[in-house]
């Protein structure tokens, strides 16, 4: 895919979602959103502006919202699944306390939900071998995978996602620039499938991408803030870990602060992540500053995050006093997903003349 395709594809995908914004406050009842993440550690400030707020947005206003611990994908890179248990409560306290609600939004997980994972099947017949290989995602996914050899969940992951999208049926989907790829081939997959077994009734909807208007927010080691490299603030971090990792946060030798993205990446990435917690513009934050140099940027940096942690991890902690809460959570989520994947299996059977 070229260049001025990809930007053109981008440019057409921000101008929906900016007609799907409209229409959401408008009658947020039309839309059913499906969005999760794979339990391999404790969520960090980036998943929350990045994604997770916005879950609750949606949510707020009315959207139907399936929430996904993602469990099986997390084999995609690892050859094992270590600490698996633990990951998933810690995922679902953190969806709890950030204000995901289990009575309005179904939080659930993929291994508990059988006829889910069977649609993959049939959906993987109707993508061919050269298209997934063309994925650039799974490109990048592979080329930074732990796992010794390449597995074959790893190069269906698309596929999966798309059993995850249309299982419930759902016509939205939050993504990042980078997950339009995945999204496309979920469409690929309800388009075909309608095509060849639809009878000229739809079975599937063919769902939009709602484009995430989150900005980056780096790691405390300039890179991009990951789970796995350790430069991550974590939802569920104290405040002493927080002032701990932001003190030894990379900036630069310039004392002036101003946010400037482009020359300044590490600098104006602190100074957003205040402006965030603050609600408030970044060049003002890094006004405030202005001469104070790397240590008053930390320390407003510091301030900010805890204060705005405060209530989550609040209310993390009496969430956390009572872990059958996080059980009861997934097993009234299981049930809700597998009674809508098991209905959706039916129809997939007898569309395919595969009932009986």
């Amino acid at each position: 895919m070229s260049s001025t395709t990809d930007v053109l594809g981008t440019s057409a995908a921000q101008a929906r979602s900016r007609e799907l914004e409209e229409l959401i406050r408008k009658d947020p009842g039309q839309f059913r959103v499906l969005t999760g993440d794979r339990p391999t550690g404790r969520l960090h400030l980036g998943h929350y502006f990045g994604t997770l707020h916005n879950r609750v947005r949606l949510q707020d206003l009315g959207v139907e919202t399936f929430v996904l611990v993602a469990d099986y994908q997390v084999l995609t890179d690892r050859d094992v699944a270590e600490n698996l248990t633990e990951y998933v409560e810690e995922l679902v306290l953190d969806y709890l306390a950030i204000g995901i609600d289990p009575d309005r939004s179904t939080i659930f997980t993929h291994s508990a939900v059988p006829a889910l994972n069977q649609l993959l099947l049939p959906f993987l017949s109707l993508v061919s071998v050269a298209e997934l290989n063309r994925n650039p995602t799974v490109k990048d996914e592979i080329a930074h995978s732990r796992q010794s050899a390449v597995s074959g969940l790893m190069f269906t992951y698309p596929v999966h996602q798309a059993a995850d999208i249309l299982f419930c049926r759902a016509n939205l989907v939050p993504v990042g620039q980078d997950q339009l790829p995945h999204l496309e081939i979920t469409r690929t997959v309800a388009r075909r499938f309608n095509d060849r077994y639809g009878h000229g009734t739809p079975v599937f909807p063919q769902p939009e991408a709602l484009l995430s208007t989150a900005p980056l927010l780096l790691g405390t080691d300039g890179t991009k803030m990951s789970k796995s490299r350790g430069n991550a603030v974590s939802l569920s971090a104290d405040a002493d870990e927080t002032a701990r990792l932001i003190r030894g946060a990379k900036t630069d030798a310039e004392r002036h602060i101003s946010y400037d993205p482009a020359t300044r990446p590490e600098v104006s990435s602190l100074v957003l992540l205040a402006a965030l917690c603050e609600e408030t513009d970044p060049v003002q934050v890094a006004a405030e500053i202005g001469d104070g140099g790397g240590a008053a940027l930390k320390r407003r940096v510091t301030d900010s995050v805890n204060a705005y942690l405060a209530p989550i991890r609040a209310r993390r902690a009496a969430y956390a006093e009572d872990r059958r809460l996080v059980r009861d959570v997934l097993r009234a989520g299981n049930e809700r997903a597998n009674a809508i994947a098991e209905a959706t299996l039916r129809d997939v059977r007898a569309a395919m003349n595969a009932d009986y």
